[in-house]
């Protein structure tokens, strides 16, 4: 379990998205991530020759419930998590704390995509996310129904891979012509064929059952040209999971995402034709490989009227994400003011008609 703390005052440290470095929050003074993770490690290098007694730092499995426990090294306060929680902090003390164990060997992730955006940033993309909703309940704008705002790393399988693809359509052109006595139409049919190889570079897949599939695919993009290799610094202040959902129970929804993309380049091939109906085809993969990253999401909860609204905003991106819910009674008048106006354009056209 480490924590990282700050050689000038000793507080917990947390990583800061608008530096991208390291910042006490006590004497705010900043590092560079590499530079405290080369102190930390001198300093534990040094510490196993200090002969102090003290009680380490110890983990234990209390019982067959998945839950964990862990003496803070801080205060000594017992956390209790649960055996996916990567990283998190003491309900004490509030020091950010990060299991190393969860996130080693098999388990540690080849990349992360550092936050860019912080809570406040996150607070702000709420505010905009429910202006100017003229169904959305008054009430439901006021923040102190904010729940809970969370700063998570999410797990990612990232898949690439090659797609060779052969899809069959039926096509049809219809013509359509007159003379003095009759309306005729023409309709020919097609058997159109198309085949093409499209390459695709780390599909995101969420390997956390915590976070919903479409919730998680509708943060999308992320830049990954701004992931680094990775290194447990970055979890400074910040929860974070470790992948419950396996590579293999991943693949399946890597595989409609690349078979629904594929076929769908492929239609937008296709011209010209009055109707195109998919009647075949395959997709094969070559060339793939897995990679395992951590992405960053904050996610806010609110209740209101007994139920519970998600929102997630990219932690990269800003992009914000979420349900509302509706005012019935602004909903109804809305509804009745599109009938009105409905009505009455549908009896200017009779009174025209009328006219004419």
């Amino acid at each position: 379990m480490i924590e990282y703390k700050c050689p000038c005052c000793g507080g917990a440290i947390e990583f800061s998205p608008t530096s991208q470095k390291l910042k006490c929050p006590y004497c705010d003074t900043e590092f560079e991530t590499n530079t405290l993770i080369e102190l930390s490690q001198s300093d534990s290098a040094q510490a196993q020759d200090d002969m102090t007694w003290s009680e380490p730092s110890k983990e234990v499995i209390p019982d067959d419930s998945g839950l964990l426990s862990f003496i803070c090294n801080s205060c000594g306060g017992e956390i209790i998590t649960d055996e996916n929680t990567a990283a998190t902090k003491c309900p004490y003390c509030s020091n950010p704390v990060v299991m190393t164990g969860r996130l080693s060997g098999a388990l540690k992730p080849d990349y992360i995509i550092p936050f860019k955006l912080d809570k406040n940033a996150a607070m702000d993309a709420l505010r905009r996310h429910v202006s100017n909703k003229r169904l959305l309940p008054k009430v439901f704008k006021d923040e102190n129904h904010i729940k809970e705002i969370k700063g998570i790393y999410v797990p990612f399988w990232l898949f690439d891979a090659e797609a060779d693809a052969d899809v069959n359509y039926t096509a049809t052109r219809v013509r359509a012509w007159s003379d003095t006595r009759f309306n005729y139409t023409e309709t020919s049919y097609y058997s159109v064929a198309r085949s093409a190889s499209v390459g695709f570079e780390r599909i995101p897949v969420d390997g956390s059952s915590k976070m919903p599939d479409d919730l998680m695919e509708s943060l999308e993009p992320y830049d990954f040209t701004q992931a680094v290799d990775f290194n447990t610094a970055y979890l400074a202040g910040y929860l974070a999971d470790k992948y419950d959902v396996s590579s293999d129970d991943s693949k399946q929804r890597a595989n409609e995402r690349i078979k629904s993309t594929t076929k769908q380049e492929i239609r937008n091939t296709v011209h010209g034709y009055a109707t195109v109906i998919e009647s075949g085809g395959s997709v094969r993969l070559k060339n793939s490989s897995l990679k395992y990253a951590l992405y960053p999401v904050w996610h806010l909860t609110t209740d209101w009227n007994g139920q519970k609204y998600t929102f997630a905003m990219n932690g990269q991106t800003g992009k914000f994400v979420g349900d509302l819910p509706v005012d019935k009674s602004a909903y109804t008048k809305w509804l009745l003011g599109v009938a009105a106006i409905a009505s009455a354009a549908a009896f200017a056209a009779l009174t025209l008609f009328s006219l004419i």
